[in-house]
């Protein structure tokens, strides 16, 4: 294997590890400025990575999506564990929103960061520069698709979530009872988008966010 190959295998794992692992951290976070110290307590707000790791969403699924030459990485870390009534109790449904897309925030924010660092460096000249380059690149991408995939409202995603305080902030019954009735089919929903020919519509505004980034 290639010393390039070895630095771009590399930086796609931090890459991927702070992505994830910073998206949960996030949702900690904005939950104990809110007065909820459940995540604090649980030793969750910590950026060491192995009390976020998830054998399956952090190990398995990316190295087999790694080995089977997928079009890009995806996984998810350990879910910060997080007292939403607390929340609500302190900051009220818009609290509780504000945590539900916390981790979104975060991606998003990264994606834009990694763009903007890759405007104005100059060419690598070193090998440290160039895992940089990569680390920026996979950045981008692994925060894009994290982003866009936590969005869409389908439960367990953040974005279901977010939907759900809304409608209870609202009171608009009849969503929140929709979500309440489908929320044990969301994994089987997001299977079948993921696993059909329903994913190229599925992911397909991944693609368009990163070709605007990059241009």
């Amino acid at each position: 294997m290639e010393s390039n190959q070895i630095l771009e295998i590399g930086a796609k794992i931090l890459a991927l590890m702070v992505a994830i692992i910073g998206h949960e951290i996030m949702h900690g976070y904005i939950a104990h400025k809110y007065g909820d110290d459940t995540a604090k307590n649980a030793g969750r707000l910590s950026i060491n990575p192995l009390v976020h790791v998830d054998l399956v969403g952090t190990i398995l699924l990316p190295a087999l999506l790694f080995f089977s030459n997928a079009p890009f990485l995806f996984g998810w870390a350990k879910p910060v564990p997080i007292n939403m009534y607390r929340v609500i109790q302190n900051g009220g449904y818009k609290a509780a929103i504000s945590v539900a897309l916390a981790g979104i925030v975060y991606n998003f924010s990264l994606a834009i960061a990694a763009t903007v660092i890759l405007g104005i460096i100059p060419q690598p000249t070193s090998y440290i520069g160039l895992f940089f380059v990569y680390f920026l690149i996979q950045s981008l991408i692994f925060n894009v698709v994290l982003g866009v995939f936590n969005l869409y409202p389908i439960p367990p995603l953040d974005g279901s979530q977010a939907l759900t305080y809304l409608a209870l902030w609202n009171k608009w019954n009849g969503l929140v009872r929709f979500y309440e009735s489908i929320e044990r089919y969301g994994m089987i929903i997001l299977l079948l988008l993921i696993a059909t020919p329903l994913s190229e519509y599925f992911f397909a505004p991944i693609g368009y966010i990163i070709e605007w980034l990059i241009n």
